[in-house]
């Protein structure tokens, strides 16, 4: 089914009148300097369960005239912009015209349970990973089976194309998965941060940087300058200032 050219027109012409009376209402809570209206907020899985609903629940109690939607994507980007007013998002990406913001910054590690290195033996280099079972997350729109490797002194960048013995679009699943020796796996460090305190993954190839994934916000077209979009942003950067995975170690290490 598809709209005809008056239903596009009427659709459009909707959303413009959504967007002024959103307009009108923020103006009027302003000047009673009240913080309302709705606030439809998009992150990554793993990540808004762990570190954006806290701050979705202390943003309720701060703000009680304002409602707040969560919504939890593996593929956040895939969205449509009309249909969130704020987003984080975890990494890079592709061709963004959007206004962002950098949160934090998150690196990504190489790591194993101790048991299975012990079992399939330490990679020495990237090359060595054609040898050993990986574990690849499917989420954003990379190439999850290609992983890029940069010397940590000086040297070429290297580039491996992995066979993943196992996969999922769920972080906590890989991540179960290689804290029960299943394999090596390519994680963020604000997920593996702790289990590499408490030695329950190694960290391999200290030598070689991943690419990064810092923790970013997108305002969207709609109500992204909103006085409820800047405030719950504020709370989140403060939650994440400075960030949690390093507050007890230098980058995992």
């Amino acid at each position: 089914m598809v709209l005809t050219d008056e239903g596009d027109h009427l659709a459009e012409r909707g959303r413009l009148i959504l967007d002024e009376i959103g307009e009108l209402a923020d103006t009027l809570a302003a000047r009673r300097a009240v913080v309302s209206g709705h606030l439809r907020v998009v992150a990554p899985l793993g990540f808004g369960r762990r570190y954006v609903a806290p701050v979705a629940a202390r943003f309720r109690t701060l703000h009680p005239e304002v409602t707040l939607s969560l919504m939890l994507f593996d593929r956040p980007a895939q969205l449509a912009e009309d249909a969130w007013d704020l987003m984080l998002y975890v990494g890079h990406l592709r061709n963004s015209s959007l206004i962002t913001q950098r949160l934090a910054p998150n690196e990504r590690f190489l790591c194993a349970a101790p048991e299975y290195l012990a079992r399939a033996g330490t990679p020495s280099r990237p090359a060595d990973l054609v040898k050993h079972n990986c574990i690849a997350l499917r989420e954003n729109d990379e190439d999850v089976t290609m992983w890029r490797f940069h010397p940590a002194q000086r040297g070429k960048p290297v580039r491996i194309r992995i066979e993943p013995t196992l996969s999922s679009n769920d972080g906590e699943v890989t991540h179960a998965w290689a804290l029960a020796g299943a394999g090596v796996i390519m994680r963020s460090e604000w997920d593996v941060a702790e289990d590499l305190r408490a030695g329950r993954l190694v960290r391999v190839l200290h030598d070689w940087r991943l690419p990064s994934a810092d923790i970013v916000a997108l305002l969207g077209a709609r109500h992204g300058r909103s006085a409820r979009t800047a405030r719950f942003l504020e709370l989140v950067h403060a939650m994440l200032t400075p960030p949690p995975w390093r507050r007890n170690s230098d980058n995992g290490e």
